[in-house]
């Protein structure tokens, strides 16, 4: 270490807060996350209350839309304020499907920064698949279930009975089944996940398909009501979806091979990054505006050609004898002058912890380079053998 400017009375340099930056640069991150996902959402409420003012105007024709599937029935209403509530709710939940792709462009646009390429390439044809499962869950339970259920159904009623359901009764009963069948066309999606993520494989879930068929039974149980018609209206195209599911995710194999060698050459860049980081971060660890840091070989100036070539020798060679280069005295006096020698400097808190940092990032390197040199001789092993059969 060189101080040009060097005197008995220089002040040590003030050390910089870096835990104190750290903390409030973590802090002034997160608040501005927060900000940012408040005005998305405050987005969200704005299209949905634009869409929904623009609906209501219409809002007894929307529920005589929603009513198509009873056929011949009437229905009634059984509370003063009903038919003004009703259709106003159906319209608000019309209004929040119609935004529901901005919601979720909304929740990409929020999300998307923190992903890699890779891995957008992944959630993009997922995303558009969800919605248009869910859309397609609803106008199965409007064109299909609804008007199946209410054609056989009121054949069950007892002689005498008028069957006229109530149109808040009727509104809870189809937002129910469309929300049973709308996450229930979910199926393909979740199959695509778990094969994707590793938690199983395609061959695995086949082999357990008897159990997939009867927890989608229990499922259209739990969120259909107590009739056997809608359990089994859900079930089957569950255990249909479950199948598809099965064939699009050979179709994302490719994808999620990519990925997977995408992470792993971004981690060996992180590696290799991280090291040449904490090297850097020590060999200008005390330079700043005084001191400056240059290397000092004087130190073996006295030092013969012998010597000088034993230094630059591995350390670990058993040939040298390390104790032909010691000082013969063994005295007090001789151990005083060495560690009272101007170029020994005993290393601080800070020098020890850049210097820990460069070996945990050296070793993080080592490790990412001999995980790519297993994986390459693995695949040269299972070409040769194949290239052998």
């Amino acid at each position: 270490m060189i101080d040009p400017e060097s005197s008995e009375t220089d002040s040590p340099p003030k050390k910089s807060s870096s835990k104190t930056d750290a903390s409030s640069a973590v802090a002034t991150g997160f608040l501005s996350h927060l900000i940012e996902l408040r005005d998305r959402l405050l987005r969200v409420v704005i299209v949905v209350g634009v869409v929904f003012a623009v609906l209501f105007p219409f809002a007894k024709d929307i529920y005589n839309i929603l009513s198509v599937p009873l056929g011949n029935l009437t229905t009634i209403a059984i509370t003063p304020i009903a038919p003004f509530l009703v259709p106003m709710k159906l319209t608000l939940l019309v209004a929040f499907l119609v935004a529901l792709p901005y919601l979720l462009y909304q929740l990409w646009s929020f999300v998307a920064p923190g992903l890699y390429k890779h891995e957008k390439r992944l959630v993009y044809p997922l995303l558009a698949s969800s919605v248009l499962l869910f859309y397609l869950g609803i106008a199965f339970v409007y064109f299909i279930l609804l008007p199946m259920m209410f054609t056989i159904l009121p054949s069950f009623a007892p002689q005498g009975t008028v069957v006229q359901p109530d149109i808040g009764y009727y509104l809870d009963f189809v937002i129910m089944m469309s929300m049973a069948f709308g996450f229930g066309f979910e199926m393909p999606i979740a199959t695509i996940l778990l094969i994707s993520t590793g938690m199983t494989t395609a061959e695995k879930l086949k082999t357990k398909r008897p159990y997939v068929i009867v927890g989608a039974f229990v499922i259209g149980m739990l969120l259909t009501p107590p009739d056997v018609i809608s359990q089994i209206m859900l079930a089957i195209p569950m255990w249909i979806l479950f199948e598809l599911g099965l064939i699009f995710s050979k179709f994302f194999n490719i994808r999620i091979k990519e990925a997977g060698e995408a992470k792993d050459a971004r981690d060996n860049e992180d590696a290799v990054a991280a090291t040449t980081t904490a090297v850097i971060s020590a060999d200008k660890l005390w330079e700043d505006d005084t001191h400056t840091y240059e290397e000092d070989d004087s130190f073996d100036s006295h030092l013969s050609d012998e010597e000088r070539s034993i230094l630059n020798k591995d350390p670990l060679d058993e040939d040298i004898d390390d104790e032909e280069y010691l000082p013969e005295d063994d005295d007090e006096e001789t151990e005083e002058k060495f560690f009272d020698n101007e170029h020994y400097d005993e290393p601080s808190d800070e020098e020890m912890e850049a210097e820990l940092d460069r070996i945990e990032a050296q070793e993080k390197a080592d490790k990412a380079v001999e995980k790519k040199a297993k994986k390459r001789a693995k695949k040269k092993a299972k070409t040769k053998k194949k290239k052998d059969s």
